[in-house]
């Protein structure tokens, strides 16, 4: 039994190192070579290079009391406000009232946000996605805001259309998911191009 005990006990030890340290840092240390910027979590630096996001997070374009700031694009709502250690959905189903009643809420305030009557509001700019930290937007949420933004900016719709243009991305492979525009990406530009 003592033997049995002393064998578990090694493999035990001989799987941590092995499985929790060795792997690990070989993956990292591979990573770091292969795809450095993925691998440091694909920050975003603005002009000034400070880093003001990830590529692969949603983040909200918000003032210190959480309103939208017009000169912005916005985000799909956030079910964890936009942290990364509450990321997760609602976990609230079709048939649930309170999502019904979100989900309306949410309709009216972005149609009047925008300027545009609610039925021209896109499901992704009511609903949260699964992690709830989706980095993009549809193409069609991105088209109800071109000319808010450019309102609040002082510039042509058709301008901010380019940059929109710009920040939008085909499904991936060609064929698997859905357009989509990178608000992060789009936020950037729309400072480089118009302070």
């Amino acid at each position: 039994m003592t033997r049995q005990l002393l064998a578990s006990v090694r493999a035990l030890l001989l799987a941590t190192v092995v499985l929790g340290l060795a792997y690990p840092l070989l993956l990292t240390g591979l990573a770091q070579v292969a795809v450095p910027g993925r691998a440091d979590g694909s920050l975003v630096s603005s002009a000034d290079g400070t880093v003001v996001g990830s590529s692969l997070l949603g983040q909200g374009f918000v003032d210190s009391s959480g309103d939208p700031l017009p000169q912005y694009f916005q985000s799909r709502p956030s079910a964890g406000d936009w942290d990364g250690a509450a990321s997760g959905g609602s976990n609230l189903g079709p048939s649930s009232p309170e999502l019904a009643e979100a989900v309306g809420s949410r309709r009216a305030e972005v149609a009047s946000f925008n300027g545009v009557p609610e039925s021209q509001v896109p499901d992704d700019a009511v609903t949260t996605s699964a992690s709830g930290l989706d980095p993009d937007i549809s193409p069609a949420y991105a088209a109800i805001q071109v000319d808010r933004v450019a309102a609040a900016r002082g510039v042509s719709a058709d301008e901010v259309s380019a940059l929109v243009a710009q920040a939008t991305h085909g499904r991936d492979l060609g064929f698997i998911g859905a357009p989509g525009v990178d608000v992060l990406d789009l936020n950037l530009a729309l400072d480089r191009a118009f302070g």
